[in-house]
């Protein structure tokens, strides 16, 4: 168990979902686009009465064989933002997804608000800046972004209140957001019958993937959570994202209540070898850790993704 009292981070966004629960603050308005391309939700979070907002991990069309970019999923979400009404403060990342390019770039231009994102993004950039070879012009900051969220940070969604909690394991980076009674926790867990999201990627960790979702789970239970993927659990055969803390708790086939972290590290780790890499996991990487832009172009005026070959 989680130790409240000494989780500053923690006590501070139990305090947040708790005074929407109870009434004593305005609960959010969430609004979700599924993406099955990717098996992405992406959630569009607002206050329901000032109108302010925020979009949580956007999806840019992306096919890997043409190289063609294109922008349907983020037109939907801007005709929605803009038949709302709403104004966007903020374009949040979970973290650098492997799995999908962000559109955060393109929301932004088209309505506003910062893009924002995890202070340790600078370790995943370190990483798979060697990887890629992204030369000397390239920042390893973090400065791509606007804003870079640190554990325990807390910011305003209009009046709505939301915190910030370092859930590290899948990546180094990720983050769960705390906004009002809605928890969006990006890959770190998924729907209670999927279980919870892989650890191998570089700079994951099963162990402490395992103790990042003991301390989301240590949130009230009646807390909405909001996830970033689903994959149709066998058995199931609608696409769902959204589930509560009390759900996860009592029903994740991976973390329920009672697993030990042993015994997770061990599930977890047989389970990773197994899976193969994401399909768009070179592209996405290069583009999310620069805060969804494309590598500079070249001479030609053209702009190129890396494909690091090995074995040879």
């Amino acid at each position: 168990m989680v130790d409240r009292e000494q989780d500053t981070a923690l006590s501070q966004a139990t305090g947040i979902v708790e005074n929407a629960l109870l009434g004593k603050t305005r609960a959010p308005v969430v609004h979700t686009f599924f993406d099955e391309a990717t098996f992405t939700a992406t959630h569009v979070v607002h206050d329901p009465e000032n109108r302010a907002a925020a979009i949580i991990d956007p999806v840019l069309d992306y096919d890997p064989a043409s190289g063609r970019v294109s922008h349907e999923s983020a037109d939907q979400v801007i005709a929605y933002v803009k038949e709302q009404g709403l104004e966007v403060a903020w374009l949040l990342e979970t973290h650098a997804h492997a799995d999908h390019l962000s559109a955060a770039p393109y929301l932004k231009g088209a309505l506003g608000g910062r893009i924002a994102i995890g202070a340790h993004i600078v370790d995943v950039q370190d990483t798979f800046g060697a990887t890629f070879n992204v030369g000397a012009d390239f920042r390893h900051d973090g400065s791509q972004f606007d804003h870079l969220f640190a554990d325990g940070d807390i910011f305003t969604i209009g009046e709505i209140e939301a915190a910030v909690l370092h859930v590290p394991g899948h990546t180094p980076a990720d983050l769960a957001y705390v906004v009002g009674d809605a928890v969006f926790p990006g890959d770190t867990i998924f729907m209670p019958d999927f279980g919870t999201a892989r650890a191998d990627f570089p700079g994951g960790d099963a162990r402490t993937l395992y103790r990042s979702i003991r301390r989301l789970l240590e949130l009230p239970g009646k807390a909405r959570l909001f996830l970033c993927h689903d994959y149709k659990a066998p058995g199931r055969d609608e696409f769902a994202w959204e589930t509560t803390i009390a759900e996860e708790r009592d029903g994740n086939i991976h973390a329920a209540t009672g697993v030990s972290e042993d015994d997770f590290v061990s599930m977890r780790e047989a389970r990773d070898v197994t899976l193969g890499m994401p399909r768009l996991i070179l592209p996405s990487i290069q583009v999310n850790m620069r805060a969804g832009h494309f590598p500079p172009p070249e001479d030609n005026g053209t702009r190129y993704l890396k494909i690091p070959v090995q074995g040879v």
